[in-house]
């Protein structure tokens, strides 16, 4: 499958997801909060369907390629 999560992108989007989520299991914010399963798989996945129209990639380059 294709890539296109780096790793800071990847830990920024788990710890999101998460906050969102637990916060709403909580009871701190409604269940808009739900949305955090969203980033939480695509950090999960490293892979981000909105990424793809724009060409965009968090991810460094490869050795040997440029």
């Amino acid at each position: 499958m294709l890539q296109n999560v780096g790793t800071v992108d990847r830990v920024i989007r788990i710890i999101v997801g998460l906050g969102l989520i637990a916060a709403t299991v909580l009871g701190h914010i409604g269940p808009w909060g739900w949305i955090g399963v969203v980033p939480l798989a695509t950090g999960v996945f490293r892979f981000c369907p909105a990424y793809l129209p724009f060409g965009l990639s968090s991810c460094g380059l490869k050795s040997g390629k440029r």
